[in-house]
């Protein structure tokens, strides 16, 4: 009998697999965005994916890290990390895209609905958490890669910066009384930019 070859069953197996987490996470988040996540459950979302509860359940431990998962995954798609070679390019990019979700109005209630989440439900609070610190840690990517070029001061707050950048965003999309338009991205970069550099000088 032939050997080095793997299982057919075994990898016939693992592609099921792969193929049905796949189907819960967009089920998950189509879901989320047409309904927002107080009336997604796991039973819709299995329902929607076309699989059973228990191998929802297999993965995730409730709708909480379901949902934050495919939300982390389909943001991840939809907003790639630049990489332009530029601090002010790479930023720019980056906040063109974040002020672009205004142009889609479910996914504005959904972000909305998800912070407001997480403010009142505890076990919704750490999964959120988990994915606005992986945003912040691209933010914090294109930054570091501009103190590496020379592009900002070595001293820079890094920190503080990235949370400037999301604050605009979270303010104006939460209160709603300015407008979020991606063509003043790079105004608004430039504004961040110049302010640390500012800050060195001092």
């Amino acid at each position: 009998m032939p050997t080095g070859q793997p299982p057919t069953r075994r990898t016939g197996g693992r592609i099921r697999n792969e193929d049905a987490r796949d189907a819960v996470l967009a089920a998950a988040i189509e879901l989320v965005e047409e309904l927002g996540y107080q009336s997604v459950t796991v039973e819709r979302v299995a329902a929607r994916a076309g699989v059973a509860k228990s191998t929802i359940y297999r993965w995730w431990k409730s709708k909480a890290p379901l949902v934050m998962e495919a939300y982390r995954t389909t943001v991840q798609q939809r907003m790639p990390e630049p990489d332009t070679g530029a601090v002010a390019d790479d930023l720019t990019a980056f906040a063109t895209a974040l002020y672009g979700v205004t142009a889609h109005p479910l996914r504005v209630r959904t972000l909305r609905g998800l912070m407001a989440e997480a403010q009142l439900d505890p076990a919704f609070a750490e999964p959120f958490r988990e994915w606005v610190e992986s945003r912040r840690a691209v933010v914090l990517t294109l930054l570091g890669r501009g103190v590496q070029r020379g592009e900002l001061p070595a001293t820079a707050d890094l920190d503080a910066a990235t949370d400037q950048l999301f604050g605009l965003f979270w303010y104006r999309l939460l209160v709603g009384h300015r407008p979020l338009e991606p063509a003043r991205a790079a105004e608004h970069v430039g504004q961040l930019l110049n302010g640390l550099r500012a800050q060195h000088r001092r």
